[in-house]
């Protein structure tokens, strides 16, 4: 197989996956590096083909589920209580699509998370404990948005309610 040919393995195997698909399970697949499923996936991307890259795995980029709504959410809190803060959302019924940053040099960067339940959270946390990752709200002294996924409002209602009684809603500091 060429790498034509395996580029359009990995796009039809992605379009039929019901999962993310990690870069190591399609190379064991296509019998190639892993980093060589990484720079076809750059290259695909290059093209114009929607891929994104969460916690989990490769996606194809699909819009969001017809019955499904968006919101986006200012939170602001340390290291310590990201678990807290995406378990929160995770309970209430939310998926939290991404995290947001607006950085001084580079603009708006935005890491994808993909995370519906309590064990894509501790994955999530596990991965970046194992990776000594920095989260990016880092770089914004703990100010980040979240893009949320919700098909009933009360979920959206419920998890804005916990996350500000747990004091990780952003407001404008008093005399600003």
């Amino acid at each position: 197989m060429d790498s034509s040919e395996r580029r359009e393995q990995i796009i039809k195997l992605l379009n039929e996956a019901s999962a993310p698909k990690s870069a190591g399970s399609l190379a064991s697949r296509l019998g190639v590096s892993r980093q060589i499923i990484v720079g076809d996936v750059a290259l695909l991307r290059a093209s114009g083909i929607d891929i994104d890259a969460t916690p989990k795995g490769y996606v194809l980029k699909t819009a969001a589920q017809p019955t499904a709504k968006r919101s986006r959410i200012v939170c602001i809190h340390n290291n310590a209580d990201t678990e807290n803060e995406l378990n929160i959302c995770v309970d209430n019924g939310c998926r939290v699509v991404d995290v947001i940053v607006e950085h001084p040099v580079y603009g708006q960067l935005t890491g994808m998370l993909d995370l519906a339940t309590r064990y894509d959270v501790k994955n999530f946390i596990r991965i970046s404990s194992e990776a000594d990752a920095h989260a990016l709200f880092e770089l914004t002294n703990g100010i980040h948005i979240h893009t949320i996924e919700y098909t009933d409002d009360e979920a959206f209602e419920r998890t804005v309610h916990e996350l500000t009684e747990a004091g990780f809603i952003y407001s404008e500091p008093d005399g600003v």
